[in-house]
């Protein structure tokens, strides 16, 4: 069985990470991965679509996902490419709205609640939304969601070009930086799959995660738990914690290797904003 693909999404300000599972084939699945203290994994929805990691946003708090799919409903107005806003780790769409495409920004969450860029939904009701966040467009660059989490482009990177809107003929050689919270270890991320997670894996290679320069040859997606712990997602599709006392020390895990899916109901939290 081919080990799926794992995107972590944090949230800025609580302990929680949406993880976007890709496969197998054409099917993803929502996780919430309660990265504080006692950490948790909960599954969520099974999505028989395409769900893009780097055009997810989660809310500050950790309650609501933005996303961006192919392959909606046969039969509703956001039509089969959406942006849809969730409870996660639930797919179920409080409010979403149609897009011409796939060549979508997605959506975030902003604290200014007068900040407003999107639309009326084309589905649902954005009302209990737009009373608790703003909701604008995100700047098509390389990176989003690790911008967003606090990671920076490495000293000497080349500069963004307005004519490349998407960001994509520097993504290659383009180092994300992230120091450890209050220490001085970093990670570092580069590859074109790494900066979109759209392209084909293996044409744009496999994500380069680097600990202090040592390579993580097992990690497809690492980040920093907001205490200082290294969060992996292994490249046989386990989520880890692993601690300060080395880049191998596991702590905690959850296997997801073995997932069949097995689209259930939402349950009736799903559909409460």
């Amino acid at each position: 069985m081919t080990a799926p693909r794992l995107f972590g999404v944090p949230a800025r300000d609580a302990p929680v990470v949406a993880v976007v599972r890709r496969g197998p084939s054409d099917w993803c699945r929502l996780g919430r991965w309660d990265v504080g203290d006692p950490r948790s994994w909960t599954s969520g929805s099974w999505l028989r679509a395409t769900v893009y990691p780097q055009r997810c946003a989660l809310s500050p708090d950790g309650r609501l996902l933005s996303y961006v799919a192919l392959g909606g409903p046969a039969r509703w107005s956001a039509g089969g490419t959406y942006v849809a806003v969730s409870r996660l780790p639930w797919a179920t769409a409080l409010a979403a709205w149609g897009t011409d495409g796939t060549w979508t920004r997605g959506a975030e969450f902003v604290d200014d609640r007068a900040v407003w860029e999107l639309p009326e939904p084309d589905e649902g009701d954005a009302g209990l939304l737009r009373d608790r966040w703003g909701m604008k467009w995100v700047r098509p660059a390389s990176y989003a969601v690790e911008r967003r989490a606090g990671w920076a482009e490495a000293a000497g990177s080349t500069t963004y070009d307005p004519d490349d809107p998407w960001d994509i003929r520097r993504a290659p050689t383009l180092t994300m930086t992230r120091q450890r919270p209050e220490d001085t270890a970093v990670l570092t991320v580069t590859g074109a799959y790494a900066a979109f997670r759209a392209f084909d894996r293996e044409t744009y290679g496999a994500p380069d995660y680097r600990l202090d320069g040592e390579p993580l040859t097992d990690v497809q997606w690492a980040d920093w738990a907001p205490g200082g712990d290294l969060l992996v997602a292994t490249t046989d599709g386990r989520l880890q914690v692993r601690t300060g006392d080395g880049p191998h020390h596991v702590t905690w895990e959850v296997d997801l290797s073995a997932d069949d899916p097995d689209p259930q109901p939402p349950p009736p939290q799903a559909r409460e904003w």
